[in-house]
């Protein structure tokens, strides 16, 4: 079976999953979505015996069906080795009455890592199967995880740039930290004047913009992303959703084909997405548990199924989620209303004209029976990180506070028991200030000496993706407005044209 790909807004707009990989966003703006997808299933009694890589090979040989089983060996052998500090990938942890996926065991401590460790590599492969001879400059919009993952995972790799676009001030001081150290000929780093979703607004404009693609056509270059607007990104984030499942059965914990839950701390729905495909190919889920920050647009869009982001942004201890603008939400969209494109296009031209939107009856419907939703406020998610410390001697990122805040809600208002795992996305490593004060621990130090101290402190070993960044110095200090983003990727292209 072949599934091609299409764009959310324009059902005439189709392609091979290479294609799209290296498209990253469809020329109309939509996102690309995977055709008769319901076709596949993955049996969960065919994989219990599989472990992570091979079970990836599987869910990935269904989705990109224009790659070879050769090409997808490559990918993924190379994709989750020693990058990965922990022989399963991504580890379940029972602490106290929650199961946690630990996400974040790669070389940058984020959930990120676990698809950006394989997108360079399928889109190496996708440029070699496409006779693809230009040069590509990737852009990507962080919000603080996915700019260091996608920066690690592009590094050095020949006949790629890739420029990382985050909001300055928005970010945590590791992830900052992060960023600014990365290494590599091809990497380029700009924080900008404005939030998370003006980034990701200009990142979406560029690509759309006839001007710069013509002129990066004229230097022999061509744009992708390595955001989860890239479907390269968001199909590999299905993997661990079976995974932890099988760990459930392995450990007794539930019964083969027993429903589950899944809590998702969601900013651009990406992730929680790749647990709605998963559903749909055949993982038993009961409900997927979408945990905001007090950005709460999702929480309401739920609840009311009406969208609107003309509401006040908020800067909280939780960057990641501190998105008003869910770009992958428009996927759930397509799907739930069985890729009526022309209805999508509608709903993003009231977004972008309005500033909202509201769904019709059978969407809201069809969400109703899936997704859950609630938010946490900023004491609630500190309040949460202290309980889990003093309770269960676990420390939890301000990301996995929020979702385990959220459950802990749905558990009081639906009083359902069904088993549940929680995704952890980030390592504390990275939040250490934010901890520090729901702990109510004097910060003396800065830097280095701070994640050491805080090493000591907890008895927690430095991660080695942490710990090698540490005597860098900053490269990259670029602070930009958000009109001079099309002048900076100009001056890109330029200088590699002059170091050629």
């Amino acid at each position: 079976m072949t599934i091609t790909y299409e764009s959310t807004r324009n059902k005439n707009i189709k392609n091979k999953a290479s294609e799209a990989i290296l498209k990253g966003l469809s020329d109309d703006g939509g996102l690309y979505v995977p055709n008769n997808y319901q076709n596949i299933n993955i049996d969960i009694s065919k994989i219990l015996d599989l472990n992570y890589r091979e079970t990836a090979k599987k869910i990935l040989a269904s989705f990109f069906t224009d790659f070879t089983e050769e090409e997808l060996n490559y990918a993924v052998k190379n994709a989750y080795d020693n990058k990965f500090d922990s022989e399963e990938v991504v580890p379940l942890e029972n602490i106290g009455d929650y199961e946690i996926l630990e996400l974040y065991h790669g070389r940058t401590l984020a959930f990120k890592d676990v698809a950006l460790s394989i997108l360079p590599y399928l889109m190496k492969l996708s440029k070699e199967k496409n006779k693809i001879e230009e040069d590509i400059l990737i852009l990507t919009a962080t919000s603080g995880d996915t700019g260091k993952a996608a920066l690690e995972g592009f590094r050095d790799v020949e006949g790629i740039d890739i420029a990382v676009f985050y909001p300055d001030g928005g970010v945590s001081k590791i992830q900052e930290l992060q960023m600014k150290t990365q290494e590599g000929k091809n990497t380029h780093v700009f924080g900008v004047k404005g939030n998370f979703d003006d980034a990701q607004n200009i990142v979406k404009k560029t690509f759309n913009n006839n001007e710069i693609k013509e002129y990066l056509l004229r230097k022999n270059t061509i744009l992708s992303s390595a955001n989860s607007i890239n479907i390269g990104r968001l199909i590999p984030q299905i993997v661990y959703y079976f995974t932890s499942y099988v760990s459930l059965i392995k450990n007794k914990k539930i019964k083969k084909y027993e429903k589950i839950n899944f809590v998702v701390p969601t900013g651009n729905f990406g992730n929680i997405l790749a647990g709605y495909l998963a559903k749909e190919i055949g993982l038993p889920v009961n409900k997927l548990i979408c945990a905001s920050n007090e950005n709460n647009v999702l929480t309401e869009f739920f609840n009311t199924g009406e969208y609107s982001i003309n509401r006040k942004f908020i800067k909280t201890i939780s960057p990641s989620m501190d998105i008003l603008i869910s770009s992958n939400l428009e996927r759930l969209l397509y799907f739930l209303n069985d890729g009526d494109t022309e209805y999508i296009k509608e709903l993003m031209e009231n977004l972008q004209k309005k500033g909202k939107y509201l769904v019709n009856e059978q969407i809201k419907n069809k969400m109703d029976k899936v997704f859950w939703s609630d938010y946490s406020t900023e004491q609630e998610t500190l309040n949460t990180i202290k309980k889990m410390k003093n309770e269960n001697n676990y420390l939890v990122d301000t990301h996995t506070a929020v979702a385990v805040d959220v459950y802990n809600k749905y558990r009081e208002t639906t009083k359902d028991l069904t088993k549940t795992v929680i995704l952890s996305t980030a390592s504390p490593f990275k939040f250490i200030e934010s901890i520090h004060k729901a702990l109510k621990i004097e910060m003396e130090k800065e830097g280095k000496d701070l994640i050491l101290e805080f090493s000591k402190e907890f008895q927690l070993e430095v991660p080695e993706g942490l710990n090698e960044i540490l005597e860098k110095q900053y490269i990259h200090n670029k602070v930009i407005e958000i009109d001079k983003v099309k002048e900076e990727i100009f001056k890109i292209i330029d200088n590699e044209e002059e170091n050629v």
